[in-house]
């Protein structure tokens, strides 16, 4: 159990990390109107990083089933939602997280699960 709780804490920490670097390092605002090749950038970017959550929760888990990417996909698009109704502003990066990032955090996980 401490495992898969360890997992989702990474794996959530992973794609965190990765959205701050993005944003930070790039001076894209993620509330803001952005052109569409910097959301398809950073929806690119995006779905790589969340499916390496995706794959290091189920690593550090251990677990043979998909419920810790579950777990995962669903903080990810829980805090997503809860930041769309909070936030002002443009979301376009919310809405990524919601329908693109959360869903490939689960790809991840299953990538894992079949490389055997």
């Amino acid at each position: 159990m401490i495992r898969q709780v360890l997992g989702v804490l990474a794996g959530y920490f992973i794609f965190v990390a990765s959205s701050l670097a993005l944003f930070k390092f790039s001076g894209i605002e993620p509330h803001s109107d952005a052109s569409l090749l910097i959301i398809l950038l950073t929806a690119v970017y995006g779905a790589l990083f969340s499916a390496i959550s995706g794959f290091a929760a189920q690593f550090i888990a251990k677990a043979k089933s998909l419920t810790v990417s579950y777990v995962l996909a669903f903080i990810m698009a829980g805090f997503a939602a809860f930041s769309y109704f909070k936030a002002g502003g443009s979301q376009w990066s919310q809405l990524l997280a919601i329908f693109i990032f959360a869903p490939l955090s689960v790809l991840g996980g299953w990538f894992y699960l079949k490389r055997k």
